[in-house]
């Protein structure tokens, strides 16, 4: 398959802090690539270098075929950039916003109001296209930031922490746009916070952390890289945690209170029979019990050493 992006040995530095230290990716055309890791990983960082928007160190990366340091201006022509934060003017109207667009990147004005149109239809934005986009909602602000990265028709779309704030509702409907975008073949390189949002909607994903790669592959493959199911158990009653914990933790590995439930990493299966032995002989009444496979944000945890929402943020 034709890779869109391919980034080799990418290294930059700012001051004594280095952002990348060596990164290397593929991304193959008409797929998602969900980039990973801890805030201040160097995931923006990644981003601003494939966007043109800052020059590596050392390395080299090319976006649909040309190098993004001397080819500068047609990468441009080819990608799409939405960043952590809606950029449009809050002052004009979602129409006005892509219409300015439209015509800053030298359509006719023809050409930008048809375009503006035919992306506020397909964004479902069209009832509110005459409103200031100051009184749109957080959702209704991210679908419009969208559409604007999308006026120019780019094969490559860059979504850096593109549902940041949002609610359950507006992300499910940021997460119907893309897997729309990519059915079209466009490719979309995303960095995310949420391990959730990967799961849904990347093909393959990479995790760095302090400007290195520290492991790729499918949802699935990085699932079982960690070579560990998680054992979750629930007491029918709150009195009986406790129990349930020390049962938990003494035939796995750590256990952790989540929700209500005693959860573990687990390598052999047979610690599920041992343990539900252990409690019946402790007079505990299990109200659900499950051996499953770990979630995206288990292996973040496994890799980093600490859960997505725990990093802090470093900016770069």
């Amino acid at each position: 398959m034709t890779k869109a992006i391919v980034a080799e040995g990418l290294v930059k530095s700012f001051g004594q802090t280095k952002a990348l230290d060596g990164v290397d990716l593929a991304v193959s055309s008409g797929t998602v690539l969900g980039l990973l890791g801890p805030n201040g990983a160097g995931k923006t960082t990644a981003v601003r270098i494939l966007a043109t928007l800052l020059a590596p160190d050392a390395g080299m990366a090319r976006v649909g075929g040309l190098d993004v340091v001397k080819d500068a201006h047609r990468v441009r022509s080819l990608i799409g950039l939405t960043g952590q934060y809606a950029s449009v003017d809050e002052s004009l109207t979602g129409a006005e916003n892509l219409r300015l667009l439209g015509r800053l990147l030298g359509m006719s004005r023809p050409d930008a109001r048809a375009r503006a149109a035919e992306l506020l239809r397909g964004f479902h934005l069209d009832d509110a296209a005459d409103r200031a986009a100051k009184t749109y909602s957080g959702g209704m602000r991210r679908r419009l930031d969208l559409a604007a990265s999308l006026i120019g028709r780019p094969k490559l779309l860059f979504l850096d922490e593109p549902t940041t704030g949002l609610d359950p509702r507006a992300r499910n409907e940021v997460w119907e746009i893309v897997r729309g975008l990519v059915a079209e073949g466009v490719t979309v390189l995303l960095t995310t916070q949420y391990l959730d949002e990967a799961d849904q909607l990347a093909g393959e994903i990479v995790v760095i952390d302090h400007g290195r790669v520290i492991a790729s592959g499918t949802p699935a493959e990085l699932k079982r890289q960690t070579g560990a199911q998680v054992l979750a158990v629930r007491p029918l009653l709150d009195g009986d945690t406790e129990k349930v914990r020390a049962v938990v933790a003494e035939l796995a590995a750590k256990a952790e209170l989540e929700n209500g439930f005693i959860t573990a990493r687990v390598t052999d299966p047979a610690v599920l029979p041992a343990v539900v032995r252990r409690l019946d002989d402790a007079g505990v009444t299990v109200g659900e019990l499950a051996l499953r496979t770990s979630t995206l944000d288990e292996v973040f945890l496994a890799l980093t050493g600490h859960r997505a929402e725990d990093s802090v943020e470093v900016t770069k």
